[in-house]
């Protein structure tokens, strides 16, 4: 086994269900057959993440501690005392890398004023892998979490998110709930201007991946269902006389 000493490791994990060895490489699984300390969303997938990726880890040896949007934010020090007593600790996600709109952040910052060593490894993050496969820009783009659920509110975002598009020439990206998607694209190519480009990119590195950029009046006429599918959205202004 080797011996990584105390540091903290941020562990990606797929983006849904396909085999972990083809989306992450196998330093991620060295790790995993190492670590035996977890800070996770949820323990039952973090379980079932850990098993599928090395299937001979002895699940009765793992312990894990739970960080999601129920944690008390004064607990969350003590969840790093294995790492400063020497032991190795790997924090995981529910879906692609830590840290990156995830509440792993905060565990990450407390780890840094501890003087833990912090070392991110490679694996699928939707939201990079949506700016990459948009074809918008990949120099100047801003992730913006979750839009308002009220409709007034949600379509003012929108707008005020295509105008700071066109002033800073900055592609804009968002998700949503995914019950929710199909009533986003459609306020999204109503409400933009017509040659607004809005990016889609679905169920990222699974079998059914769906991934298109087109005009907003484009999408008018294109139909896709992106009903309960984890989906990013990405909108860039390219019209400049607008």
């Amino acid at each position: 086994m080797a011996d990584f000493g105390g540091r903290l490791f941020l562990i990606p994990v797929t983006l849904g269900d396909i085999n972990p060895l083809e989306v992450l490489p196998m330093s991620v699984k060295k790790v995993v057959e190492a670590v035996d300390h977890y800070i996770v969303e949820n323990e039952k997938t973090a379980r079932r993440a850990i098993k599928k990726l090395v299937p001979s880890k002895k699940q009765s040896e793992l312990s894990f501690s739970v960080l999601n949007k129920f944690t008390d934010a004064s607990e969350l020090p003590s969840f790093l005392e294995p790492c400063l007593q020497g032991k190795t600790m790997g924090l995981m996600s529910e879906a692609g890398v830590p840290g990156v709109a995830d509440p792993g952040a905060d565990i990450v910052r407390i780890a840094h004023e501890k003087g833990i060593r912090v070392q991110p490894l490679v694996g699928p993050s939707s939201i990079l892998m949506a700016v990459m496969s948009s074809g918008l820009s990949g120099q100047n783009f801003a992730f913006n979490g979750y839009l308002p659920i009220d409709s007034k509110e949600r379509k003012n975002k929108i707008q005020q998110l295509e105008k700071r598009s066109r002033s800073e020439e900055q592609a804009q990206l968002f998700i949503e709930t995914p019950y929710r998607n199909n009533k986003m694209l459609e306020e999204l190519s109503n409400s933009l201007h017509p040659d607004t480009q809005i990016s889609v990119a679905c169920d990222i590195t699974l079998p059914n991946e769906f991934i298109k950029t087109m005009a907003a009046r484009a999408w008018k006429s294109h139909k896709v269902d992106l009903h309960k599918r984890p989906a990013i959205f990405m909108i860039q202004a390219m019209d400049p006389n607008f």
